[in-house]
């Protein structure tokens, strides 16, 4: 019995030591962060949306969207359909129940997903709160995919030497300095 112990005990351990011993594979499951999750304050996803001129017409695509603020306020304060994309299960589900709270969740979907692995093609406008290396790497994405005359509109970072076509600094509520770029897509595949 004491050898049969022994051995159930030393297969036991490398059962639960296997997930252990390949951490390439949990990588390859999750993808790589954008960014940590910071909620944008309020002010700033209005005066976002704001640029951006967003209308009934838009359909906005928020990319990391976090509880889904950006694309619930552009349905509320301006009827626009929005997407939501974010790769943590945990966001979109608070997503899911804060336009359900606000009574948007006609207008508005949240997916799943890995950003980079998005389709944004029926964008009209995408926000982002991302860093600038993780806009720089949906740059050739995003203007591959977007037709002539979508915006994109980025919280704090820029996309590389790709020159925004407006800048707006300001304090927010709190006194924070904020900048919020937008860019137009003119059809040029930007690498």
């Amino acid at each position: 019995m004491t050898t049969q112990r022994a051995v159930f005990r030393m297969l036991l351990a490398l059962v639960l030591m296997a997930p252990l011993a390949s951490p390439t594979t949990l990588a390859q499951q999750q993808p790589a962060s954008l960014a940590p999750y910071v909620p944008t304050p309020q002010d700033v996803v209005n005066r976002m949306l704001e640029l951006a001129g967003v209308t009934k017409d838009d359909v906005v695509y928020d990319l990391g969207c976090g509880d889904g603020r950006i694309v619930i306020t552009a349905a509320q304060r301006f009827g626009a359909r929005g997407v939501g994309i974010d790769f943590d299960p945990r966001r979109i589900a608070e997503a899911n129940a804060n336009a359900k709270r606000a009574g948007v969740e006609d207008l508005v979907t949240f997916i799943e997903q890995d950003a980079m692995q998005a389709d944004v093609s029926d964008a009209t406008v995408v926000t982002l709160y991302l860093l600038s290396s993780s806009n720089v790497k949906l740059r050739p994405i995003l203007t591959r995919q977007l037709r002539r005359g979508s915006r994109i509109v980025s919280h704090a970072f820029r996309m590389g030497d790709w020159e925004p076509d407006e800048t707006d600094r300001f304090d927010d509520e709190r006194g924070n300095s904020r900048t919020i770029y937008l860019w137009r897509t003119d059809g040029t595949v930007r690498r």
